[in-house]
């Protein structure tokens, strides 16, 4: 066996309710003064209340920063470090979906540091120390909490990673009450995304290890076994559970065996066109699959047992029953997974091309070498 390191977020807390427990969280942490970011939807649905109260009653002074958006522009960014610095933040929370906690991770960083922002972008060029961390997620998706991993949009429109095991929080905090009201498309797109990380985490060319593979596999049980009846019936807190917990594990496997061609041709769709992150990835997602089935249908076999239990055959028709129902997942699910569906045409095809090639973090980890004629095929078919 090859040697291989892992990191993942230190500590997990995983109940109902969970998120009354920040107040002493962050007391144990020595903090006296945090800032909550979050986006404006969180703070409306008052999904912010019973963390704000249990920092209360801990004594702790929280300021709310809630001007976060989807896939946070750099100016979001620089906001919420300016808001760290003026409230005299001693810790930071992150509560709410990946673009919430990606904002915090950053804040936590650069809000004890003097480091620009533009001069973290890429893998292992963030310098810590940073402030006392904790996340909360409210959908069960990015895994985020557990990923050293921070999505930003630069102000020339393009989707740019900050890597470092600096952005790793002190504290996961799993509270499937937060994901209750989540309605169904959302709680399908952002599942559908944690099933991405677990597969891509489990074929990546780079890293990839026993410990991801374990994680991977689990969290892909876990979700695909739960998905379908989270977005039929939105108030079981078991399979919200499970979701949660599921998402958290395929993000511990990509943080560390990262995620590679299905990412990299979503990016520039969610950029381009709006399109939420886990619904980029499930348009692109069977195409990518056919498409490294050479490299890696050994691997994607393994995995159709999971998703598809009744899947027989040699490792190339196992491989095409894993297909056949990820094709099929997102229309049960009521999403619509067609380029044509964000009003993508053929026209704009060369262009998301030409802006895949650029996400070269991830495609290095692809099993199959993509060129940009692999990109403009793939993306032909997923119109």
């Amino acid at each position: 066996m090859q040697g291989f390191t892992f990191q993942t977020t230190p500590s997990v807390l995983l109940e109902a309710g969970a998120s009354a427990k920040l107040g002493p969280l962050f007391r144990d942490l020595g903090c006296r003064a945090i800032l909550l970011v979050s986006d404006p939807g969180i703070a409306r649905a008052g999904l912010l209340d019973q963390a704000l109260a249990s920092l209360r009653e801990a004594g702790i002074e929280a300021t709310v920063f809630t001007d976060v958006e989807a896939d946070p522009p750099e100016t979001v960014i620089e906001a919420a470090v300016a808001a760290a610095r003026d409230a005299r933040a001693d810790g930071i929370a992150g509560l709410g979906g990946g673009s919430s906690l990606d904002a915090a991770k950053l804040v936590a960083l650069l809000a004890r540091g003097g480091q620009a922002l533009d001069e973290a972008y890429g893998v292992g060029l963030a310098k810590g120390p940073r402030l006392p961390l904790i996340l909360a997620p409210t959908t069960a998706g990015t895994g985020s909490e557990v990923t050293p991993i921070a999505i930003v949009t630069t102000r020339s429109g393009e989707k740019k990673g900050v890597v470092a095991p600096p952005l790793l929080p002190d504290w996961a905090v799993l509270d499937p009450d937060l994901t209750l009201g989540l309605p169904p498309h959302v709680t399908a797109a952002t599942g559908i995304d944690a099933m991405v990380h677990a597969i891509e985490a489990y074929t990546s060319r780079h890293r990839k290890n026993p410990v991801s593979d374990a994680l991977a596999r689990e969290a892909l049980r876990l979700l695909a076994g739960n998905i379908r009846e989270v977005c039929r019936n939105g108030q079981n807190r078991d399979a919200r559970t499970a979701m949660l917990l599921g998402a958290m594990l395929a993000g511990m496997a990509f943080a560390n065996a990262p995620v590679a061609a299905v990412h990299a041709l979503a990016y520039p769709v969610g950029a381009q066109f709006h399109v939420p992150h886990g619904l980029s990835n499930a348009m692109v997602l069977p195409a990518v699959i056919r498409f490294n089935a050479p490299a890696a249908e050994d691997l994607y076999a393994e995995l159709a047992g999971i998703v598809v239990p009744s899947a027989r055959g040699s490792a190339g028709e196992r491989t095409a029953f894993l297909v056949q129902a990820l094709s099929d997942l997102a229309p049960a699910l009521g999403l619509d997974a067609s380029l044509r569906s964000a009003g993508i045409t053929s026209d704009h095809l060369p262009r998301l091309a030409e802006d895949a090639m650029k996400q070269t973090r991830l495609l290095v980890n692809n099993p199959r070498a993509l060129t940009y004629d692999d990109a403009l095929t793939i993306y032909g078919e997923s119109l």
